[in-house]
């Protein structure tokens, strides 16, 4: 029995599950397309700054060595070759693979390995921010990775990264296993930055109850390995489902989604924690939690009130994807109306601005247009589109307050449209028709700017979510492509572009276009039934 790293942050059910005999075979979801993307993109950034830093020491002369990492080489190889080279007193080991830890169930890699002059220290490189602005933690250059070149950064803070610091935690104790950990109980994170190594102390009692990183992943790989132990032995599973955020993309959701349809579980209608408080409370059912006075105070307060969750308990058993939590539902409309949504490819950059425009008369044709790029992301092209896209958003602004026309512009769930809009007026600052970012930050913070995710969730109870592609169909709305979803639509932009070395597939640009069109006629149409006598054919959740 042997885990890697990621076991720590896995769900405890997931564990288990991955180690039941009696789940081979068992069909699972497929890949997450946004995940793969991130991985793929998570690599090339380590490969950029493997070669960055490599550079900055002066390459092996410089005692940089690297460790072969590819499909035909072999771990008990890649471990004799990680071995050698600390034996060796490389002062840089790229890519090392730890030898496994027979006693003490552990395996694993690390991103870099730094020579300290009594052991090694692990460094991590992943794709995500590890500092923010402010000052007191303690970082180093690149071109010194090393412990003892770091000092205080009056510059950055510490971002609380749980996840990188479990990791390294591991690695320490492969370290030790093997007898090449410094003692230090240090470990280095380049983020996505990829300018300084941040450096965590791994027995600072940052953790709750004042517990290191060291201390609380020693807890959290105990339970796991016991989890994993017992599940393999075919004995008393030692962790049940219950739904999770993490869920969403899981592979393993399938197998758990059954178990808790089964048992009606609580979860299914509140969320992980608030699950767990319901269960210390005996609610262990959504029959249960349908039943309960949501007045009463001898209850355990939950993150969300108490009259909701009873509530999408109730839906939840009449089969009911959505119910009325107010008597009367009210959308903000205007005289001209456009409806706007993006389509990006992980973090690459956004390749599609789609719009529908309705209402009033501003000398513009109504209906759908895009505003796209077919240049394989990330392209200087995203520019024209982007630019392309916010002139026409302002011509339709001006001319609709020409004529004395209220305007408003909608879109579903604004986290994403909002973050690309700023994104893309600072990362293309200064060329033709990209607006500033006190522009972009004018409008999405003026009565302009309306999202309908905040519309529906201040309205309605969801008890199966409150995606566009649930909601939107309970207003009558469906996609023409019965493969509709941002999951699927990785896979089409891939086969659109020619992304994988393949000719680009015009068909897959239509598909894309028209997944895109419904999106926005999907706002349109959820808004116009939002705003009609329709709507008070939901039940309303104090009937039910």
């Amino acid at each position: 029995m042997l885990l890697d790293a990621g076991v720590v942050n896995r769900c405890r059910r997931r564990v288990h599950l991955e180690h039941d005999a009696a789940m081979a075979g068992v069909p699972t979801a497929p890949p997450d397309p946004t995940a793969e993307q991130r991985k793929a993109d998570a690599a090339a950034h380590r490969r950029a700054v493997a070669d960055d830093i490599a550079a900055r020491l002066g390459g092996a002369e410089a005692g940089w060595t690297e460790i072969e990492r590819g499909p035909d080489a072999r771990s008990v190889d890649r471990e004799a070759a990680t071995l050698d080279a600390m034996a060796a007193g490389a002062r840089f080991i790229w890519a090392a693979q730890l030898p496994r830890d027979h006693a003490g169930n552990r395996r694993g890699q690390i991103d870099l390995l730094v020579a300290t002059g009594t052991g090694y220290v692990p460094v991590l490189v992943v794709r995500h921010k590890v500092s923010d602005p402010g000052q007191g933690a303690q970082t180093s250059p690149l071109a010194t990775p090393v412990p003892s070149a770091r000092g205080t950064d009056q510059t950055r803070k510490v971002r609380p990264q749980p996840r990188d610091q479990l990791r390294l935690a591991h690695t320490y104790r492969l370290l030790e296993a093997c007898g090449h950990a410094d003692g230090s109980a240090l470990g280095g994170v380049v983020g996505l930055d990829g300018d300084v190594v941040v450096w965590h102390d791994l027995t600072a009692p940052t953790w709750p109850g004042g517990r290191g990183a060291l201390a609380e992943y020693d807890a959290r790989f105990a339970d796991r390995l016991a989890i994993a132990t017992t599940a393999e032995a075919g004995g008393e599973a030692l962790a049940q489902p219950s739904r999770i955020v993490e869920c969403r993309s899981c592979p393993w959701w399938p197998v758990c989604e059954a178990d808790l349809e089964r048992t009606r579980d609580v979860s299914l209608v509140v969320r992980g924690e608030e699950a767990a408080t319901l269960r210390g409370a005996g609610v262990r059912t959504v029959d249960d939690l349908a039943v309960l006075d949501p007045h009463d105070e001898s209850l355990p307060p939950t993150g969300m009130p108490l009259t909701d969750a009873v509530g999408l308990a109730k839906a939840w058993l009449a089969d009911l994807t959505v119910v009325r939590r107010v008597p009367e539902v009210t959308v903000p409309r205007a005289d001209v109306e456009v409806d706007v949504d993006m389509e990006s490819f992980g973090d690459a950059g956004s390749y599609l601005w789609g719009v529908w425009l309705s209402g009033a008369d501003v000398g513009e044709e109504h209906g759908y247009r895009a505003f796209a790029t077919w240049e394989p992301l990330p392209t200087d092209d995203e520019a024209r589109s982007f630019a392309g896209f916010w002139q026409w958003l302002t011509l339709v602004r001006l001319r609709a307050a020409a004529r004395g026309l209220s305007f408003r512009a909608y879109c579903y769930n604004e986290l994403a449209e909002n973050r690309w809009l700023l994104a893309s007026a600072k990362r293309f600052a200064g060329k033709p028709g990209i607006p500033t970012t006190e522009q972009v930050q004018a409008f999405i913070t003026s009565d302009s700017w309306f999202d309908l995710f905040g519309s529906v969730r201040d309205h309605f109870l969801c008890s199966r979510g409150k995606g566009l592609k649930t909601i939107a169909p309970v207003a009558g709305f469906r996609w023409r492509d019965p493969e509709a979803s941002g999951e699927n639509s990785m896979r089409w932009y891939r086969d659109a572009v020619g992304m994988d070395g393949a000719a680009p597939e015009p068909e897959q640009r239509r598909r894309l276009l028209e997944y895109n069109e419904d999106d926005v006629r999907a706002t349109f149409t959820l808004r116009n039934w939002m705003s009609s006598p329709a709507v008070r054919e939901i039940p309303y959740v104090g009937d039910l």
